[in-house]
């Protein structure tokens, strides 16, 4: 056995059992193994720069090994998150839904799809939206009931459902 092997195996049965006592303190039996193990090979890597007093060096590269775990779970859990969000739902039925509700709003009149338009997808108040058209808040209540109502006609017709043939101008689009 080599000096460095005999000053490695020294360190490591002095100092893994406190090693691997801070990183469950830190992060439970889970993790511990794989940190100390992880701890223990950088040790080895850098066996000249370890100090004469290696166990607080030691803890240093666990925590740092600890730390660099938790940031790469995150970024796990964040792309996990991330694909799901991609993957839930069926983008086919919801492109599907989109150009049936697109297909009704174009069999309503201009009038009726400029009401729709500038509270659901526009985002505008009663007050803002009905300064829009010109008329007063409940006037403009009244025009919006009855488009809606028209709408939800249009979508139960099965007319409006979408074929391959229909068309929709991009300005209805937007």
């Amino acid at each position: 056995m080599t000096d460095d092997h005999r000053r490695f195996t020294e360190m490591y049965d002095e100092c893994r059992q406190r090693v691997w006592a801070y990183v469950v303190s830190r992060a439970g039996r889970q993790v511990a193994d794989e940190v100390v193990s992880e701890t223990f090979a950088i040790a080895w890597r850098r066996l000249d720069d370890l100090p004469d007093q290696p166990l607080p060096w030691l803890i240093g590269v666990a925590r740092n090994v600890l730390r660099e775990n938790i940031r790469a779970q995150a970024r796990r859990d964040s792309l996990q998150a991330e694909l799901r969000a991609w993957t839930e739902g069926d983008h086919a039925e919801q492109v599907a839904e989109r150009l049936e509700v697109l297909r009704a709003l174009a069999s309503l009149s201009e009038d009726d799809r400029e009401l729709l338009l500038l509270v659901a997808w526009q985002g505008l108040a009663v007050k803002e939206a009905a300064a829009v058209v010109g008329c007063g808040q409940t006037a403009f209540r009244v025009r919006l009931h009855r488009a809606r109502k028209r709408l939800t006609r249009a979508l139960e017709e099965p007319s409006a459902r979408v074929s391959p043939q229909v068309r929709i101008s991009p300005q209805e689009c937007s």
